[in-house]
């Protein structure tokens, strides 16, 4: 199996101002056509900090891919630092230089000294066609390694990927089988849980590996069957078996999480809720108070949501709450906003008004201020009710405001999962 290295350069990556996306997307692809990505890396627009990035991925893996750092300005050096560390000098390379002058040219621009730089290549690189932009990408030999470079734009990267750069990785044989990732998606467990109920399911010499990825919407539990390893530890001639191994693996993990599995092909929880609601042929309204319409704005987003979601409301003070919903004065008094029965009561609100199958509502407190000893910040309860029943939810989150209410929205259609799937919101 060919090994990767992917380097993401830009010193903006560095400080904050952009997210590298380019890693995300090619890791995926890498793994699709049996690519293992064994490193990542950022570095800043420095010749000598990229030359020795390169130096060491090529030491390291077969296969280096570089995004960013090949525009027109003077930040703009990785093609400097391929050369240097190759010795591969830059060149002047025709196609490179029309490709540029034509794309230019259909704009209506004259080509500036500074984006005739783009043209300049190492010598007996591959030039990488651009169809969606100036700046042309290359691929260059390299002691034992192929080192790709690619454009930092992510739609002009993903293009080259797939129409100019995939054709030569195959040519050369460096792709092979995909690497096998099976992913369950849970909400409720913290990872030190997750660890204990996954503990002893995955024998120490398996090809198998397991990992764990938090965020506030959950932890993501993905299991990976590597080819490589698994030819290292139970031989060609076994692999079938292990495929078959995959899929008991999964069936116990599931099992061992029960109830806290919301996903195991990758759907969010909305569309999971969609689907069930949809199933059901129900239909819901919302009241939200902390997470401002977060709720509704994550239903809304599923297509074909409008055969389930009614309405949403935004009743974030206790006026709102009175006059929108009809929540008594008496009993925010009584109890305050932030209550089991005020979540209960504005469920109900919502649902009456709306006259809707079911009502969702949350309250809470997001921070970072207005938090007390008894209602601490992150404290935060979701109401549902129906023609037949009603109840409330606590939960207790933790993190910055977003977070907090981002894991409120999570853990209202979480609750609304389980009833739709009659299962007991208190159960384990």
């Amino acid at each position: 199996m060919t090994t990767a290295e992917i380097i993401a350069v830009g010193s903006e990556l560095l400080f904050g101002g952009r997210v590298d996306t380019n890693s995300l997307f090619l890791s995926k692809s890498l793994a699709e056509h049996g690519i293992e990505v064994r490193f990542k890396s950022v570095v800043g627009d420095d010749v000598e900090d990229i030359g020795v990035a390169v130096a060491n991925a090529a030491k390291r893996t077969k296969l280096v891919l570089i995004t960013g750092g090949l525009g027109p300005t003077v930040d703009d050096v990785t093609r400097e630092a391929v050369s240097q560390v190759t010795g591969h000098p830059l060149r002047l390379r025709p196609r490179a230089l029309e490709s540029i002058k034509t794309r230019l040219g259909s704009a209506g621009r004259p080509v500036t000294d500074s984006q005739r730089r783009q043209a300049f290549l190492p010598t007996g690189a591959i030039l990488l066609r651009n169809p969606s932009g100036i700046a042309p990408g290359f691929a260059v030999k390299w002691k034992r390694c192929r080192i790709v470079c690619l454009p930092g734009v992510s739609h002009e990267a993903r293009r080259m990927w797939t129409e100019s750069l995939l054709p030569i990785l195959r040519q050369e044989g460096l792709l092979s089988s995909a690497i096998e990732t099976r992913t369950i998606q849970t909400f409720g467990l913290l990872e030190g849980e997750i660890d204990d109920r996954l503990r002893g399911i995955i024998p120490a010499a398996s090809p198998f590996r397991l990992g764990l990825l938090a965020s506030p919407l959950g932890v993501s539990v993905s299991l990976t069957r590597s080819e490589t390893t698994e030819r290292r530890q139970v031989g060609k001639k076994n692999a079938m078996k292990s495929v078959a191994s995959l899929d008991s693996l999964m069936d116990d993990m599931i099992s061992n999480l029960g109830q806290h599995v919301f996903s195991i092909d990758g759907e969010t929880m909305e569309e999971v809720v969609g689907q069930h609601l949809r199933a059901r042929r129900f239909t819901i309204a919302l009241a939200e108070s902390c997470t401002g319409g977060l709720i509704a704005h994550r239903l809304t987003q599923v297509p074909g949501s409008s055969a389930y979601v009614d309405r949403g409301v935004v009743c974030y003070s206790n006026r709102a709450k009175i006059e929108l919903l009809g929540v008594s004065q008496a009993l925010l008094k009584r109890y305050g906003a932030v209550s089991a029965q005020v979540a209960e009561a504005m469920a109900e609100g919502i649902r009456t008004r709306s006259k809707v199958d079911v009502g969702l509502s949350v309250t809470g407190i997001a921070g970072p201020g207005g938090g007390t000893v008894q209602k601490p910040v992150g404290r935060v309860y979701v109401g549902l009710a129906t023609a037949k029943e009603s109840f409330a939810k606590k939960f207790q989150f933790h993190g910055e405001r977003a977070a907090i209410k981002l894991r409120s929205s999570q853990g209202a259609l979480d609750v609304l999962r389980r009833w739709l799937r009659h299962t007991s919101p208190e159960e384990a």
